[in-house]
């Protein structure tokens, strides 16, 4: 499933929070002046730039710490020969232990896998003016985010439909009160970023102009890519260290050399 969004659609579900952050305000009349200005420039840039989402719902079930992914029902399996897809992942080594695949049952489940992004333009129409580049720049990162933000709730409330109900605000959205969690990929619970590598081959980004780079990145950078869970108990964690026994399991469980993983979870080590 591919949506497109005008930027006016998704400006009610930009977390500005993030993006007074970024430019480091915390004067509420400079916050305010700052958004005035972002907001004028949204509206000049909506008739020329889009934002861009991909959802596809997998059944599935957990494995221990492999969520298996069944492709059968699914169109993006054509390039593939097996009819179940092991997405291994890492396991917190203290605190309460946690892992994803602990908010998937071990019978029967379903999975979101999703990725959102911008125009390419948005990145690259500016390099002339330094400020309007990071502005811009700044601003597609909240739309790609915003975009994800949007496509959970349209996933929750109809394409997935386990909450068909949800009447939340935006502060409510903002403060994740909706059921289930959506953990993108490089943030805590999701740290390895190589992980995009197979999210690729289950929704092929390209259909929204992501590519990727050796190191997993997403070009457009203002892209997201993810899970989506429905569990209600579900919630965030960090995956925090992890030792070189897991590190090892890892990536018997990915079929990839230490070494290489080692890389992608260096943070983590």
């Amino acid at each position: 499933m591919k949506r497109t969004y005008r930027i006016h659609d998704l400006q009610p579900y930009i977390n500005w929070a993030y993006f007074y952050h970024a430019w480091q305000l915390h004067d509420p009349v400079e916050q305010q002046k700052n958004r005035a200005e972002a907001e004028d420039i949204l509206r000049h840039l909506d008739d020329k730039y889009q934002v861009y989402a991909l959802f596809e719902l997998f059944d599935c079930h957990s494995h221990g710490d492999d969520i298996v992914i069944s492709l059968t029902a699914n169109r993006s399996t054509l390039n593939f020969k097996l009819s179940t897809f092991n997405l291994p992942l890492l396991r917190q080594q203290h605190g309460d232990c946690l892992c994803l695949s602990d908010f998937i049952r071990p019978d029967h489940d379903k999975i979101g896998v999703f990725a959102t992004s911008v125009d390419h333009g948005m990145e690259t129409d500016f390099d002339q003016d330094a400020y309007m580049k990071m502005m811009v720049q700044l601003l597609a990162d909240r739309l790609a985010e915003a975009a994800a933000e949007k496509l959970h709730e349209e996933v929750r409330r109809t394409d997935w439909g386990y909450a068909p109900d949800e009447q939340l605000t935006m502060e409510e959205l903002h403060a994740e009160k909706f059921q289930g969690i959506r953990p993108a990929v490089g943030y805590p619970s999701l740290p390895d970023t190589s992980l995009n590598f197979v999210l690729d081959e289950l929704i092929h980004f390209k259909q929204i102009g992501i590519r990727l780079t050796e190191s997993g990145a997403m070009k457009p950078h203002a892209s997201v890519s993810g899970l989506m869970i429905a569990l209600p108990e579900a919630h965030y964690f960090s995956i925090g260290k992890i030792g070189e026994d897991q590190l090892h399991d890892y990536a018997a469980r990915r079929g990839l050399p230490v070494e290489t993983l080692r890389k992608f979870l260096l943070s983590n080590l």
